[in-house]
């Protein structure tokens, strides 16, 4: 049951943290495509990792994602406001390279066809 909960509280942090962050984060420090990929939320409710995706080079990554963690607790407090809940989760943001793996094994993908003679 409470993992139920936790898995619709994290995708409900999902939708309003990537609303926030493209509608009312003003930081000229941000740079590049930030997706929010995913968010794992305990079963106390207390700590959410939030999956962050940021199309940028490595040290625009770096910097974007440290404003993030800055901003963690303006998040948490309008989270508070709109979630229903009696605690608000603390978040931890954590850079995802899921979609940089996945474009490199198509490179390789692809590099192995072209060899191959396929198409």
């Amino acid at each position: 049951m409470s993992r139920l909960r936790s898995c619709r509280v994290g995708e409900e942090i999902k939708r309003e943290l990537a609303r926030m962050i493209h509608e009312e984060l003003k930081d000229p420090r941000i740079k590049g495509l930030i997706s929010i990929t995913d968010v794992e939320v305990t079963n106390d409710l207390r700590y959410a990792r939030v999956y962050v995706s940021i199309m940028a080079n490595p040290e625009e990554q770096a910097i974007t994602l440290q404003v993030l963690e800055n901003a963690g607790g303006y998040f948490r407090s309008e989270l508070a406001k709109i979630l229903s809940t009696r605690l608000t989760p603390e978040l931890v943001f954590q850079h995802d390279q899921s979609l940089a793996y996945g474009a490199r094994i198509n490179q390789i993908l692809a590099g192995f066809k072209k060899e191959n003679g396929e198409k």
